[in-house]
């Protein structure tokens, strides 16, 4: 994997030129769902609609994940983007079109954010498995640096744009501001080339089903300890971060007695916290060993929602310390994981892997807040944030003594074991099956 990409002169400049076109579409996606999430807010008022908006985002990702990774992973990963984007872009224009003869309803909108998340679901995984066969696995961490930065940015602008939009022109132009994103994303896709992995079981692949391509990916996953335990971890971190993040704004309020201002403050600091965090690991690099950079950053992370969570009423202050620190240890974690995925996991098994792995994150954030809820209710916010601030600090520390994760960069045998094992069980089931037609050969008579 990291020799195709050594092999290819300038990988920068195919790399780039893709990137740059995606950073655009997502400036136009951050906008779109600002003023869509606006649009419900002024229109209804309703949490319920919210809340029904914020599921048909995150369904597909959760329940179609997995197949749509066994489905990136057979097809051209460059056209699989091309379609995705394009379904997107058409979808949009067809809401623009009824923002303009005022014909839209709430359902509509409901269907709009699926078909997006379907779009987004597509597309982000074959991205991110097209990314470790363009980029040398040397400069994947600042790849993975650049792209949280990008993150941060969309943070801090991509509200204010939207409302700034949203000022300017009516709803059906902020929408065609997606539009022309989009088309910024999908033209440098047909002249830029994207290196296709090249399958261990080719010619089964295309007479195998879904459900079986869904079954190797898991035998991947169970046959290689190290990667189980890594899932395991950014499991754990999920649990704790989403509804930490989610319950921030009440935090806010009912603690330190904060307003909408306050509120934003919050999040800017810790955007640019991201951006410097994103900043850093893309000019740094991270430790020579990447896990050593996550689990650092993990231990500082937790102790900085510690302190969030202990931090007198009267002291602000400390509050925007703690979520600038939060900020800049999250492109630290995010980074260097998917680094270490794009470098060790087979890339003709990333489709798969990087779906599951996103199904099962995105289905423990409404997990941990339907529980975290009550739980803040009944003992308090701050002890919320302190309980998740150590869960994430021990976690850290432990990582540290787990061999299979530690040594998950230098020691890649589980995954080189799990490969040659499915190799072998695909050339044992290829010769069953020419033994057995070679044996309804030799016993069927002249005129079968």
């Amino acid at each position: 994997m990291e020799e195709q990409a050594e092999h290819q002169p300038k990988w920068q400049i195919p790399f780039f030129t893709i990137w740059t076109g995606q950073a655009l579409s997502l400036v136009g996606s951050t906008v779109t769902q600002f003023a869509l999430v606006w649009y419900l807010t002024e229109t209804t008022g309703s949490a319920t609609v919210l809340a029904t908006a914020s599921m048909m985002a995150l369904l597909p990702g959760i329940f179609l994940g997995p197949f749509i990774g066994a489905l990136i992973d057979r097809w051209n990963r460059r056209v699989v983007m091309i379609v995705a984007d394009s379904v997107i872009a058409l979808a949009i224009l067809w809401l623009a079109y009824l923002f303009w003869i005022d014909a839209l309803q709430i359902w509509h909108v409901y269907v709009i954010m699926f078909i997006r998340a379907v779009g987004g679901s597509f597309h982000l995984p074959a991205m991110q498995a097209s990314t470790s066969l363009m980029v040398p696995k040397k400069h994947l961490a600042r790849v993975a640096g650049i792209n949280q930065t990008l993150n941060g940015v969309m943070n801090i602008i991509g509200a204010p744009l939207g409302a700034l939009l949203m000022g300017l022109l009516p709803m059906h132009g902020v929408m065609l501001v997606d539009i022309v994103t989009a088309a910024l994303a999908i033209g440098p896709l047909f002249f830029v080339h994207i290196p296709q992995p090249k399958r261990a079981d080719e010619g089964r692949a295309q007479k195998q089903s879904i459900w079986a391509d869904l079954g190797d990916g898991l035998r991947y996953l169970r046959g290689w300890s190290g990667l189980m335990a890594l899932i395991g971890f950014a499991l754990i971190f999920k649990i704790a971060l989403t509804p930490a993040i989610s319950l921030i704004p009440l935090l806010v309020y009912k603690h330190f007695g904060g307003g909408a201002a306050q509120l934003s403050l919050v999040e800017a600091v810790t955007g640019v916290g991201i951006i410097l965090g994103g900043l850093l690991l893309s000019i740094w690099g991270g430790f020579k060993r990447q896990i050593v950079t996550v689990m650092t950053a993990v231990i500082v992370f937790g102790l900085s929602f510690v302190v969030l969570g202990m931090a007198p009423a009267g002291m602000f202050g400390l509050a925007l310390v703690s979520m600038f620190v939060v900020g800049l240890m999250l492109p630290m974690i995010d980074g260097p994981i998917m680094a270490i995925l794009q470098g060790t996991v087979a890339p003709e098994m990333q489709g798969r892997v990087f779906t599951m792995m996103n199904s099962l994150l995105n289905l423990t954030g409404p997990i941990s807040l339907a529980f975290a809820g009550p739980v803040s209710d009944w003992v308090g916010l701050q002890v919320w944030y302190v309980a998740a601030g150590v869960l994430c600090a021990v976690s850290g520390v432990l990582g540290f003594f787990i061999p299979a994760i530690m040594n998950i960069e230098e020691n890649n045998n589980g995954a080189a074991a799990v490969g040659a094992e499915m190799k072998e069980m695909w050339r044992t089931s290829a010769k069953a099956k020419s033994d057995q037609v070679a044996s309804r050969s030799a016993n069927c008579p002249p005129h079968c």
